[in-house]
């Protein structure tokens, strides 16, 4: 229940500013469900490969913009996303990261990712609404 999409949705239930720097909000990050990466660690843990190295997230199919996260708390809350764009990008920041899974895939063909970015997005508005009081 941390990082930017939890963050984002936090401050759409309390209405709060959320800035959006620089890239004009394009800049897109894959996304990956907690219990996405514990069942992959379990699945590691089982079969383990000594020396191999593994960029776990949600791959494309879990990836949005900063702009398509606004609309999508904004569609589950019916709240306006209350944002602010500041034309300064963030120091380090990188326009586009998607996770390959091919690997992993590959690796430990039962594990999967499970979670949708829509189950994400349903999943901590639910624990924040539960934490928020709106």
């Amino acid at each position: 229940m941390h990082g930017f999409l939890s963050y984002l949705i936090k401050c759409n239930l309390e209405e709060t500013k959320y800035n959006v720097f620089g890239y004009k909000g394009k800049q897109v990050r894959d996304n990956i469900h907690s219990l996405d990466v514990a069942k992959f660690i379990a699945a590691f843990v089982a079969h383990p490969r000594f020396g191999e190295v593994y960029n776990i997230g949600g791959g494309r199919a879990n990836s949005c913009s900063i702009l398509e996260a606004l609309a999508k708390i904004e569609n589950i809350s019916g709240k306006r996303m209350i944002h602010e764009y500041v034309d300064q990008n963030r120091s380090g920041d990188h326009i586009c990261y998607i996770s390959d899974l091919r690997k992993m895939k590959a690796h430990y063909p039962s594990w999967d990712i499970r979670k949708s970015l829509d189950d994400i997005f349903r999943e901590v508005y639910a624990s924040w609404t539960r934490r928020v009081e709106i």
